[in-house]
């Protein structure tokens, strides 16, 4: 394999034929690298040729290149000077999945959440007209980050200022047959050529000098030349915003990409460019299969078998076939998702209930304020949403859902530790952005048993609920509930510590306890389950029996469940010293999940290990006394 520690610079000086072939190289050190660590396959197969032309053609980091969500910028990694560290991809230590400021000049925006980049690229161009420079911003957008109402005001306010900004829209979800690629490139020389802008300046001022008639022949014209653009220009609707609109172009055409973003580069104004491409072009599993090799885990490259799941069932597979249960028995119930029906389990409901099932896109505020519609109407709607895009629609929930009192179900997938996709995927802090908001009741549950129960609980409350869980597979528990209440659950009891615990980290404190019993300490460990309302009794019953109260939370501490807590015991105005263990007051970088845990002490020992030594300064602070 060629020598993939290659630099930007260089590609400005390859021959087509060595842009081609190193396409094939990257893609081939992409899917090995992939089928090892998991990753985002199939979006970053798709922008391989589209990466070398933008970096053959612009200068970065001179030229800004900012990727919306940026799970697609494997080749832009390995192309700006980190092929020697792609193998890293994802891992704790190494590479991030997405683009990281700190991690090398040439990614000038971070991102993870969809449809930010033409507000970035917008601030940056109009930082740059400020500065009186003169370098390149370009947005590239994937057609459905666009369904984001973010990118939209973005296009609307860029079309509005005219400032020079480049846009590419990578449009992976339609391919070109080739005459309606030649035909768009021809489409794209007349309309980027100066000699066609001036002659219709020309046009203009030669029919409003005709005497008389000149204006009214002019706006005849005028509206005669914007119904034939209607019909034959098919991106009117960016040319009405203010874009100059070229395309659509085979994005897999090095060369002719090339030509284009030179055209682009060279026209007035805001320019959005048009880029069909094949989502996991180059890997026959993932063209065949672009939705499943989206974010995929370790497979095998010659079969594109992806590793055996484990036998136990995940958080969202237990919610999406219990979700299905519940609507055979109540008609009422509505499913929402944005963008994610296979993520977040509700491809089942979807299957069941096609008529009950609405995708509204990358558009998280609009699927709450959907749900709060639906909920105004009767119905029971289920709004499914991971933990980390749940921060784009707070003021929905707030002022839509919770303001209104209105019986909308927010399940929140993938709440606590993430993994591998890093800082922007973390799940770590709706209890504090949820948790001040009145009329809501949070719930967390402990294993898949007490998650169906608190679905059903949920559905039937008539007011909003939001249900917490993690990404990944279940404990396995087979445990039947009878009574599902707002009371805590007691698991174990001790008498010198009381350990308040919500989700499945309530098991490692099980496991913690019996640690600390080896060393002579009794713990008492309880299972919080509900977030909101609290149960006040019981913490004030524990805490005042206790010589300390710990918590224990897969989520930040500021704002989180031992806040809740500790705010419960300082009203009553008791004593009992409380030990909050969460996350701490920083962004929590990528790796695996279990590494994770055991770098931030969530593990058993890790939890026995904290409580053991808090325990210890009490115990001294006494003796001194």
């Amino acid at each position: 394999m060629p020598n993939l520690n290659i630099c930007p610079e260089s590609l400005h000086k390859a021959s087509p034929k060595e842009l081609e072939r190193l396409a094939v190289e990257i893609r081939r050190k992409i899917i090995e690298t992939v089928a090892k660590s998991g990753g985002h396959l199939a979006p970053s197969l798709g922008v391989i040729e589209l990466t070398l032309a933008l970096h053959s053609v612009f200068h970065s980091p001179q030229d800004k290149i900012i990727w919306d969500v940026g799970h697609q910028t494997y080749a832009h990694k390995i192309i700006t000077g980190r092929g020697k560290q792609f193998n890293t991809l994802r891992q704790y230590g190494g590479l991030s999945g997405f683009p990281k400021r700190s991690e090398s000049v040439h990614d000038v925006f971070e991102t993870g959440h969809s449809s930010t980049s033409i507000s970035a690229a917008l601030g940056m161009a109009l930082a740059r007209d400020l500065k009186k420079e003169k370098h390149e911003v370009i947005a590239v957008i994937g057609d459905g980050a666009l369904t984001g109402g973010m990118a939209l005001e973005a296009l609307n306010h860029a079309g509005h200022l005219g400032t020079h900004l480049i846009v590419v829209l990578n449009d992976n979800e339609m391919s070109i047959a080739p005459n309606v690629g030649a035909m768009s490139d021809y489409l794209s020389r007349i309309r980027t050529e100066p000699i066609y802008s001036k002659g219709k300046e020309e046009i203009e001022l030669l029919l409003k000098k005709l005497p008389t008639i000149g204006d009214k022949v002019f706006k005849i014209a005028d509206k005669l030349k914007d119904s034939l653009k209607y019909l034959i220009i098919p991106g009117i609707l960016f040319e009405e915003l203010g874009f100059t609109y070229l395309g659509p172009i085979d994005g897999h055409n090095i060369q002719l990409m090339k030509r284009v973003l030179e055209r682009a580069r060279r026209t007035k104004g805001p320019v959005l460019i048009h880029v069909v491409t094949k989502k996991g072009k180059g890997y026959k599993p993932a063209e065949e299969n672009p939705n499943r090799f989206h974010g995929v885990g370790p497979f095998d490259v010659l079969t594109g078998k992806i590793q055996t799941k484990s036998p136990v069932p995940t958080y969202t597979e237990v919610f999406g076939k219990k979700l299905v249960e519940l609507g055979y028995n109540d008609k009422n119930i509505i499913a929402i998702t944005a963008a994610m029906p296979d993520g977040t389990g509700l491809n089942y409901f979807a299957k069941e209930f096609p008529d009950r099932f609405f995708d509204v896109g990358i558009a998280e505020q609009h699927a709450v304020t959907l749900g709060a519609g639906f909920a105004a109407s009767g119905y029971k709607p289920v709004v499914a949403i991971y933990s980390t895009f749940l921060q784009r629609a707070f003021d929905q929930v707030l002022h839509d859902v919770c303001m209104q009192n209105l019986p909308v179900l927010l399940v929140i997938d993938r709440a606590g530790l993430v993994g591998e996709d890093g800082e922007t995927h973390q799940g770590i802090f709706d209890i504090s952005f949820l948790r001040p908001i009145p009329n809501l009741t949070i719930i967390a549950p402990k294993d898949e048993a007490e998650l169906e129960k608190a679905l059903e609980y949920g559905i039937n409350l008539n007011a909003p609920v939001a249900i917490r869980y993690p990404r990944g597979t279940g404990i396995g528990s087979g445990k039947i509930i009878s009574n599902f209440t707002t009371k805590s659950e007691v698991l174990k009891n001790g008498q010198d510590i009381t350990v308040f615990a919500i989700g499945p980290i309530t098991y490692n404190c099980l496991q913690a306890a019996e640690i600390l019993k080896d060393k002579k300490i009794n713990i008492t460990v309880i299972n919080g389950r509900f977030i909101k309302p609290l149960d006040k009794e019981t913490i004030i019953q524990m805490s005042r029996q206790a010589k300390l109260i710990v918590t224990v939370e897969e989520h930040i501490v500021a704002g989180g469940y031992g806040c809740g807590v500790q705010e419960v015991i300082n009203e009553e105005g008791i004593w009992t010293p409380v030990l909050q263990i969460g996350v701490p007051d920083k962004f929590v970088t990528h790796g695996s999940p279990n590494l994770l845990r055991q770098h931030l002490g969530f593990t058993p020992e890790g939890i026995a290990n904290k409580i053991y030594q808090y325990w210890q300064q009490i115990l001294k602070k006494k003796a001194a006394n």
